[in-house]
């Protein structure tokens, strides 16, 4: 083992993004497995490079067997390549306008137009019988 390989915890690094090393060689099994290759092929024309499951494995193995700090590295960079990728939709998104805070009358109640709508519901008659017979049950008991 190196010396500078097998150091401490560093600081900066962001170990807890680090799966268990078994979840790594899971996605690569289903990456890998016939009915992912299809839908790889149905859906991308060509079915996918898979290697960077077994990598990930791999290196979740070294970091922890032997607190092998290049290989949490590399490992962390990943997991952060991959949440990147799933959050590209989002930060490309201009549609629509983020909020900050919810808005002011969230909570107040429906318009007349709805209320009306949802007065004869036969949804509407379920949920009040369901809180009805909470109601009145007694969640005492005494053995």
């Amino acid at each position: 083992m190196n010396e500078e390989n097998t150091d401490t915890k560093p600081k900066d690094l962001d170990l807890w993004m680090i799966r268990p090393c078994e979840m790594y060689n899971t996605e690569y099994g289903e990456c890998t497995s016939i009915s992912s290759r299809l839908h790889q092929m149905f859906v991308h024309g060509s079915t996918i490079d898979c290697n960077h499951w077994h990598a990930d494995y791999t290196n979740c193995l070294k970091w922890k067997n032997d607190k092998n700090i290049q290989a949490a590295e590399t490992l962390v960079n990943s997991e952060k390549k991959k949440r990147n990728n799933r959050w590209k939709s989002y930060y490309a998104n201009n549609v629509w306008e983020n909020r900050t805070s919810p808005p002011e009358n969230w909570n107040e109640p429906l318009p007349d137009y709805i209320a009306k709508r949802r007065q004869n519901s036969t949804l509407k008659d379920t949920f009040d019988e369901c809180n009805a017979e909470i109601d009145n049950k007694s969640f005492c008991s005494i053995m």
